[in-house]
């Protein structure tokens, strides 16, 4: 599955994340922020499914990274 680099806005949009062909970024600092997600693909936007939205909102809610979902210390 391929890496998208959220932008801003709702995490609930897929028009909010940019596909990426580089290798996932491990960020330094405090894990604060959305940075990337890993999802199934539609046409280089993610499938946002509400599993992912889910881990998306326990990453950032409890601060720590998941295997499809990675945080950085800025937006």
């Amino acid at each position: 599955m391929p890496w998208y680099i959220y932008n801003s806005g709702s995490t609930g949009s897929s028009c909010n994340f940019t596909i990426t062909t580089t290798p996932p970024t491990n960020y330094p600092g405090p894990k604060i922020f959305l940075c990337e997600i890993q999802a199934a693909d539609n046409n280089q936007k993610p499938i946002l499914t509400s599993e992912l939205i889910l881990e998306i909102a326990d990453a950032v809610n409890s601060r720590a990274e998941s295997a499809n979902v990675l945080l950085r210390a800025t937006q």
